[in-house]
């Protein structure tokens, strides 16, 4: 999977961890620069650290023995106790817990020593705590409290005596006054150093030697209360030991607590605890349950064409359409009305194309990956129907390796065949009958790559297959196949034979990196000694057709040929004779030539290296058909009230594109890598934000510069306005916030401060409502808030912010969304999050090719979400467009922008055969954000009577997707036959690895379908979200 796990790390020193080190040396005056120095001074520390062992070990010795003495000492006060209320009559449980506290305390010498310093600790806790009041035990803080906050929360029925949040039944009613200040709570504590638990430690135990068994009610109470001290004992022996060699969860939920600022959940990531405070309206968080949220996604438009490292990819098939791969999704594009389909059966890259001889028919092949658990996902060959978009058969699995490089139909038995080279380093070859899953033959090609492979069109039993410095003719016969190389002779060996194309009268033509064109024929001649056996290939002609290599080879229906040259960017027709009849250039800015395919008349279509797809004539030129970006994408922003979009990528480029009719409207080349965009709430600029430090303000309409500014010389992660506009927050990957004041509409910028206080690079930022607080989070998993207009200054009390309502909500870190973490997640795992306008979902796009739909609040942990699969690598960031109608999505390294469609699901309406009808609508927001002053303004004309909606499938001027004509093409999923995934989405159980490799699996249907929309069974939770495998039926 192409860097779907690829992740940063966060710091785990700082200078602090670094100051503390050096303390501890002898003299730090020594001077590093000579060797013995070096080695005296190591010395001295080992010798220290000894020493320092030597004095613990001591000390828990004589903690132990004293320990044992209070033991006793409290026994013999039990024991005076019993004989004065001995007239009361016999009491069981003090006897119990005097046997247990002579059992575990050391006396009976049947314990080592090293086991009752294990937990000398826990029993002096839990002894002294016994006889102290309960109001003494509430104030107190336990020593062994940094090894509990890493425990799972205990049962309901099992307290803990030493609990500081639970009172003994013994204790008086709780005190309404607060805590003597003299002591510290937890939450303002912290995790407490050795020196405080062993001074708490000391404390504990002065007391405990001071106190009395008292006579009376009273202490027969507190009796009862530790009769369990035994089980307790035991408890806290095993989280002693628990301690002494941690294994923490790498993402982990605590109990909840309070401390004297409030109530709080807190969650544990990588060993770091993360404190978020529950809001004053939620009574008990404990009863927050998460459901599944109504809305789903379906995909509507993909973005982007994959040609920067691919070849022979695109096609034109009958229907009109255009059908091509980006990241895990083969699209079928028809660019007359333009529309697409989407083909979602693969689990990763697509890197391999071939349409059968019937045209309907289409097998990909996609490389190998792993999933969010570290599973291999194999690659595979799926042929489908490019009518009904349903898989007709999945091969390979447990076959290829590492993906698969190239494949091809046969012709000339009407392509009962398949031929698939893989990317393995034999590059194995393999022959299947498609339609029975079964493989006939299989042999090593070459340890060299391998570019392309083909059936001759007339002789079924030849195969060829052509790549680094050979071409290879292979004879295939039941179940072996026999190679003979191609020999150049005495024309000169070309680095690269880059493609091969058939002539009508059987002979074959490669293109090569030289730039030169060559025909193999057939010889029936006998051969000279030595020369190859009857019936070889051998050139009889050579032609220079290029500056550079040729790159692709196209034979046209009417027998004339395309040729795409790499270096001199020209595409040139050739007649029946191969002599050059017209030729035209490909302008530098779309890049070289991968691909040309044959077009509808005299067109012809040319995918390029910069994932440009140009339809064009020799007399008209070319005209962009599809475009996208070209490196990693992480920058996203949407217009705050028209449907339009900008993203910015290490290409350099910034693009802004219109949702309606998925066209680019602009683009414009920085100077540097974009890595993050914000709208003026004005729409009237976008700020974009870079690697470098830089930042730029452009006008959104005309693309022109309007300020620029530099802030540090770190990426800058994050740009936000504040509501109003009056504004910007920059953050920046030097730990700093910046602030900025705005006028002019978004068009003056001037330094207003700087926030300080994050120990990592921050990450999500977000504004209240009124513009006067900010919410943080930084790459050490770190919640901060800022107080604006008082200069910038970090708010100490976070609980003082656990009620703001905040404008957005991108930060992945507190307590209305830390459900969407999964269990075992490093702090990497999810990239951006976004909370819908309208506070109904959360969309959040993570490290393993998935999109994500949450419900709103999002505060229970291991909360269930519904999950899309489309992308091929690390999701980088989401974005809901002003009416909650779309949600973008963008993908890292497979440079793919996805553009999703929110349909509400009513499960007690049927669904219907109209577009968008009972059960289907379309998710709309009140107000955008930020904006509520401003009309909203979206780009194609309505009626006032009509509801805003965008059915941006169609054509460009549909306000409401038009009822279906009787010879369209559309696939219900029903009808089908599959119930558990999701048609367009892919919304799977295991979303991560391949349905079983016998088994069919269904992808998308038609975006023209009026139940385009919905699963099956989406008034139920899909497999995906229950955790459970499915089965599809065969």
């Amino acid at each position: 999977m192409e860097d779907c796990t690829a992740k940063s790390e966060p710091p785990v020193c700082n200078s602090n961890s670094t100051a503390m080190l050096n303390h501890h040396g002898p003299d730090d005056s020594i001077s590093a620069a000579s060797a013995s120095d070096v080695q005296d001074r190591l010395s001295s520390l080992e010798l220290r650290v000894q020493q320092q062992e030597d004095e613990i070990t001591v000390m828990k010795a004589a903690l132990a023995d004293v320990l044992r003495r209070l033991a006793l000492s409290e026994d013999s006060a039990a024991a005076s106790a019993k004989k004065q209320a001995s007239g009361k009559g016999q009491n069981p449980l003090r006897e119990a817990y005097s046997m247990s506290c002579i059992a575990n305390g050391g006396s009976s010498g049947r314990k080592s020593h090293r086991d009752s310093s294990n937990i000398s600790v826990a029993k002096k806790e839990t002894l002294s705590s016994a006889a102290k009041s309960g109001s003494e035990r509430k104030r107190e803080r336990p020593a062994m409290e940094g090894i509990k906050e890493k425990e799972e929360p205990p049962p309901a029925n099992e307290v803990p005596a030493s609990s500081p949040q639970t009172p003994s039944p013994s204790s008086h009613p709780p005190s309404p006054h607060p805590p003597t200040p003299q002591r510290q709570t937890p939450e303002s504590k912290g995790p407490s150093s050795a020196k405080s638990r062993g001074s708490s430690a000391k404390r504990g135990m002065e007391r405990s030697q001071s106190s009395t068994w008292d006579s009376g009610e009273d202490s027969r109470n507190k009796l009862v209360k530790a009769a369990s001290t035994s089980k307790l004992l035991a408890k806290v022996a095993k989280n002693a030991e628990k301690h002494k060699d941690p294994v923490i969860s790498q993402a982990k939920m605590s109990t909840r607590e309070r401390n004297q600022e409030g109530e709080y959940v807190k969650m544990f990531m990588r060993g770091r605890p993360i404190t978020m405070f529950i809001p004053s309206d939620v009574e008990n968080s404990d009863d927050i349950r998460t459901e599944l949220p109504p809305e789903r996604l379906k995909l509507e438009w993909v973005y982007g064409y994959r040609g920067r490292d691919c070849r022979a990819n695109v096609y034109l098939l009958p229907t009109g359409e255009i059908v091509y791969f980006i990241a895990s999704v083969v699209v079928l594009f028809n660019y007359e009305e333009r529309t697409q389909r989407h083909y979602l059966g693969h689990t990763d890259c697509v890197k391999c194309l071939a349409v059968h001889p019937d045209k309907i028919r289409i097998a990909t092949g996609q490389i190998a990956g792993v999933d969010k658990d570290g599973r291999p996902l194999q690659p595979h060959v799926r042929v489908w129907d490019s009518v009904s978009l349903s898989t007709l058969q999945m091969i390979g699995q447990g076959v290829f390796e590492r993906g698969v490089g190239s494949l091809a139909f046969s012709k000339a038995d009407s392509g009962t065949h398949l031929s698939v080279i893989d990317d393995s380093n034999e590059h194995m070859l393999t022959v299947w009958d498609w339609q029975k899953k079964s493989k006939i033959a299989e042999i090593k090609t070459t340890n060299e790559v391998v570019l392309a492979v083909e059936f001759h069109p007339t002789d079924a039993n030849t195969i060829v297959t052509c790549g680094k410095s050979h071409i290879f003719f292979w004879t295939w016969s039941g179940t072996s196949l026999a190679r003979k190389q191609g020999i150049f002779g005495k024309y000169e060996k070309p680095k690269f034979v880059q493609c091969l194309a058939f002539l009508s009268n059987g002979d074959i033509l490669t293109g090569d990196s030289g730039g030169v064109m060559l025909i193999w024929s057939r010889s029936n001649v006998e051969p000279a000694p030595g020369k190859g056996p009857k019936g070889a290939f051998q050139i009889s002609r050579q032609i220079k057709a290029h500056d550079g290599s040729v790159f692709t080879l196209c034979q046209m229906r009417n027998g004339t040929l395309l040729t795409g040259g790499g270096k001199d960017h020209k595409i040139i027709l050739w007649d029946h004779d191969l002599n050059p009849e017209r030729e035209i250039e490909v302008p530098d800015q779309y890049g070289t030539i991968r691909a040309v395919a044959e077009g509808k008349g005299e067109q012809f279509l040319v995918g390029t290296s910069r994932n440009f797809i140009l339809r064009g004539t020799f007399n008209d030129g070319f005209q962009v058909e599809v475009q996208g970006h070209t490196d990693e994408l992480w920058g996203l922003a949407t217009h705050p009230f028209r449907d339009t979009f900008l993203t910015c990528a290490q290409d350099s480029q910034v693009c802004l594109w219109n949702a309606v009719d998925h066209t680019l409207e602009w683009t414009r080349l920085l100077d540097v890598h974009g890595h993050c965009a914000d709208f003026h709430p004005s729409g009237a600029v976008v700020a974009i934000g870079t690697k470098s430090g830089k930042w730029y303000a452009l006008d959104a309409e005309t693309r022109d510069l309007v300020a620029i500014h530099t802030d540090g010389n770190e990426q800058l992660s994050v740009m936000r306005y504040s509501v109003d506009g009056a504004l910007l927050a920059v953050g920046s990957h030097d730990n700093f916030i910046y602030l900025y004041t705005v006028s002019d509409n978004g068009r003056k910028y001037s330094r207003y401060g700087k926030c300080t206080g994050h120990s990592s690079y921050i990450t999500h930022l977000d504004w209240s409502p009124d513009n006067k607080f900010i919410m943080s989070n930084s790459g050490d998993y770190e919640i901060l808030y800022w107080d604006i207009p008082n200069g910038c200054k970090l708010i100490r009390n976070r609980s003082e912010c656990k009620d703001i309502d905040w404008a957005t909500y991108t930060c992945v870190l507190g307590f209305h969304v830390f459900g969407v973490w999964p269990e075992g997640s490093d702090g990497t795992d999810i990239n951006a999050l976004i909370r819908s306008h309208n506070r109904k979902v959360i969309a959040l796009a993570d490290d393993f090719c998935k999109v994500h739909l949450f419900q709103y609040p999002c505060s229970r942990f291991k909360a269930p979400s519904h999950k899309y699969g489309a992308h091929s690598s690390h999701v980088t960031n989401v974005s809901f467009l002003h009416r909650d109608s779309h949600l973008i999505s963008t993908g890292g390294k497979d440079t793919s922008i996805m553009q999703w469609r929110l349909v509400e699901k009513t499960p007690s309406l049927v669904p219907s055969d109209s577009a968008l009808g009972l059960s289907d609508t379309l998710m709309l927001s009140p107000s955008p954000r930020g904006v509520a002053s401003l009309p909203l303004t979206p780009l194609t004309p309505q009626t006032p009577t009509e509801p805003p909606l965008l059915p941006l499938a169609t054509s460009t001027n549909a306000v409401i997707t038009p009822p279906l004509t009787p010879g369209a093409e559309v696939v219900d999923i029903q009808e089908v036959g599959l119930t558990g995934p999701t048609a367009n989405g892919r919304q799977e159980s295991s979303p991560d690895s391949p349905p079983p490799s016998n088994e069919p699996t269904l992808t998308s249907d038609s975006t023209l379908s009026p139940k385009d929309s919905l699963e099956p069974s989406d008034d139920t939770a899909t497999p995906s979200d229950e955790g459970t495998p499915f089965s599809l039926p065969c």
